[in-house]
């Protein structure tokens, strides 16, 4: 089993910086990509990014495309999503998730933490 731990989130005002952090432990992941979604209050869970492991190769939702970068060390581990000039639309529980495909889909990942709230106060 492969746990999955999320951290960084908080209150940030909108125009500022924030890095969420994903570390996973447990069993080897031998999976292909790990991504982060959200989900607002009253909303369903929305992709937000993606990233393979070895190549890198990265996937945005239009929505935070050029705001948020998704990105990972050397290791693998942990993944860390930089939001930059969030906005008040961003407030969300962040999750990240694992699996074997890189897209938007939820199906495509088998793993799941327990998420940060992310809170953009105008």
């Amino acid at each position: 089993q492969v746990q999955l731990v999320e951290s960084g989130g908080g209150l940030v005002r909108a125009g500022g910086s924030l890095r969420l952090s994903c570390a996973a432990s447990g069993r080897t992941f031998s999976g292909n990509a790990m991504g982060w979604f959200r989900r607002a209050p009253g909303k369903e869970r929305e992709f937000v990014a993606a990233i393979t492991w070895s190549a890198g190769n990265t996937y945005y939702a239009d929505s935070v495309k050029g705001r948020f970068t998704i990105s990972r060390d050397s290791a693998k581990n942990p993944v860390y999503l930089q939001m930059n000039s969030p906005k008040p639309e961003d407030t969300a529980v962040y999750y990240c998730a694992a699996g074997p495909g890189l897209g938007p889909k939820p199906t495509m990942y088998n793993y799941w933490g327990q998420g940060t709230q992310v809170t953009v106060s105008s």
